[in-house]
């Protein structure tokens, strides 16, 4: 089970429930595939509102590791969420929001538009 106070998420990827968190070592890979100097530069990319697929498998991948599991972006990319882009979209916003401190009674973050390709 998901503890939102330690930044973590669930979601359904795949038919199955799964936690997702962006550790410190997730967020430096974000950094890294994002060409981002610091977490400032990332919550600014992020805060645009603009969400490529490939921002999307990027994103939810480093979630999943940060939780634990062995995925790679590949096997991301050919997982499947209820609400197809538009759920990816949703758990890319959740997880952000949850990394950044839109928590309970907090406004939350405003989601990503649907992933563009």
């Amino acid at each position: 089970m998901a503890n939102r106070h330690r930044g973590e998420i669930s979601a359904e990827l795949d038919g199955r429930a799964r936690t997702l968190v962006l550790t410190l070592g997730a967020l430096a890979e974000l950094e890294d595939a994002f060409g981002a100097d610091d977490l400032v530069a990332l919550t600014e990319r992020f805060g645009h509102g603009r969400l490529s697929a490939r921002d999307a498998i990027r994103v939810v991948g480093a979630g999943l590791r940060g939780a634990g599991e062995e995925v790679s972006d590949a096997m991301v990319a050919q997982m499947r969420a209820t609400g197809g882009a538009a759920g990816f979209a949703r758990i890319v916003g959740e997880l952000i929001a949850a990394t950044f401190g839109a928590g309970e009674g907090a406004a939350p973050a405003p989601l990503p538009h649907p992933p563009t390709g």
